[in-house]
């Protein structure tokens, strides 16, 4: 099964849209195999977005990151990455369709909602960054056999 890492930012944690994002993945069928509840160090974020660290936006975006807390989540399901990049929406949410996260709860580029991976690569690094192999349980749901053709 593919991985993938979801992050609830600081705007989706202080709007209490944690738990409705949450179930739209659970809803979709995936399975939640790592959640943390925390702060985000200054250290962290910069190694997250380092893809961004030459562009205009990077500061405000490593203060925004930090500037509460977040939900990181790995979930796990066929097809996961690009599904939840569906499930997800367009970047801004302006333009993201209704029915998605960002164009049901988002308003602006800056307050997004939710970060997904966007490659089976960089959800493998993300992960890698964000969790310990240890914190993520492997483990089957009795619904799987409903999802999913043998």
């Amino acid at each position: 099964m593919e991985r993938t890492f979801i992050l609830i930012k600081p705007d989706g944690v202080q709007r209490g849209l944690a738990g409705q994002i949450i179930s739209r993945f659970e809803t979709k069928g995936f399975t939640l195999v790592g959640m943390k509840f925390m702060n985000v160090t200054k250290e962290l974020a910069e190694k997250h977005y380092d893809v961004h660290r030459e562009k205009s936006f990077f500061a405000g975006l490593i203060q925004f990151i930090t500037s509460g807390p977040v939900v990181a989540m790995v979930w796990e399901g066929e097809g996961i990455v690009s599904s939840a990049r569906k499930l997800i929406g367009a970047t801004n949410p302006l333009s993201a369709e209704p029915g998605t996260i960002r164009g049901d709860y988002g308003v602006t580029v800056g307050r997004n909602l939710i970060h997904g991976s966007d490659a089976i690569e960089t959800a493998r690094t993300e992960i890698g960054l964000w969790f310990e192999e240890e914190e993520l349980v492997s483990w089957q749901p009795t619904l799987t056999t409903w999802l999913y053709e043998d």
